[in-house]
């Protein structure tokens, strides 16, 4: 049998687990660098106490719970119906389903092939190293020399880029504009300094765009968005951005596979309030027919 497995943060799914997203998340040595895990941990717990009463007013606003789940959920349930010759599942580091508990739904014999997939186009310690890190070492107590196999970022592929093109212009068909946000998750400075991809990739993927899209927007910009505490993060930002747009833009979320509270609660309800202009958000790829027939071909 062969089993894939999407990795991802994962998205609050009630509003006591915004307790736990925040541990866990600030326990991630890659996401907090503290080498010292008793100072680690003191310093999670400082930033998990802060944070804690805003982030669950956020997701009160949201109905109390991200998409992510629902739609990795929907995402897997569509390609188990497509295709038989994979079994399709998910796993979450910060919340469930975590990947123990995943983990226990099957009984990996030495002939089966594990497929990890993790949701992210670009390349990042803080996100695809942490992932397939939980994972793997999960895998060496569960199964029986089963192989296993990485699908690695793709944020270079043609039939990926072909999709966010045609969800782009689908988009702009309803709602002309001549700006294009390429709104990325940030991260420090001080990371990418170390030696993180991120920065590189998503230069490279905008670029990638950028030139299948020229004679379709006067304006293409890359800026990032969800920065926290004082350090230096990754520039220019989403927030300032539109703060000084003169002209109706749309927005591309492009460091997401799936909607989460990023896109569907930063981007689409706070930071309508700092834009000077009107904006429009297009959805990550989701379920999508495209998405599917993307993740199918990787597979292949």
């Amino acid at each position: 049998m062969k089993y894939v497995f999407f990795l991802n943060m994962g998205g609050v799914n009630q509003l006591d687990e915004c307790e736990i997203f925040l541990k866990n998340m600030f326990n991630d040595p890659y996401i907090l660098g503290i080498k010292n895990v008793f100072l680690r941990k003191f310093v999670a717990y400082m930033i998990r106490k802060s944070r804690l009463k805003a982030m669950q007013q956020n997701y009160e606003k949201m109905g109390g719970k991200s998409p992510l789940t629902e739609i990795t959920q929907s995402l897997c349930d569509k390609l188990n119906a497509k295709n038989q010759a994979y079994k399709f599942d998910f796993i979450s580091l910060y919340v469930p389903p975590f990947v123990k508990d995943v983990f226990a739904k099957y009984d990996f014999k030495s002939n089966d092939e594990i497929i990890l997939f993790p949701l992210y186009p670009h390349h990042s310690k803080t996100t695809v190293t942490s992932s397939l890190e939980v994972v793997q070492n999960e895998l060496k107590s569960v199964q029986n020399q089963a192989k296993i196999k990485i699908i690695d970022v793709f944020y270079s592929d043609e039939k990926y880029n072909a999709m966010i093109i045609k969800h782009i212009l689908e988009k702009k068909k309803a709602y002309d504009c001549n700006v294009l946000i390429f709104s990325a998750h940030s991260l420090p400075v001080s990371v990418i300094k170390k030696g993180d991809l991120y920065e590189k990739h998503m230069q490279e993927h905008v670029s990638i765009l950028r030139e299948k899209l020229k004679n379709e927007f006067d304006e293409v910009v890359l800026s990032y968005q969800s920065k926290l505490g004082p350090v230096k993060w990754l520039e220019p930002n989403t927030s300032d951005i539109l703060a000084n747009l003169d002209q109706k833009a749309l927005i591309y979320p492009i460091s997401f596979c799936i909607d989460c509270s990023e896109t569907i609660f930063e981007l689409g309800v706070e930071y309508r309030h700092l834009a000077k202009s009107d904006y429009e958000l297009v959805a990550c790829p989701n379920d999508s027919k495209e998405f599917i027939e993307f993740i199918i071909n990787c597979l292949s």
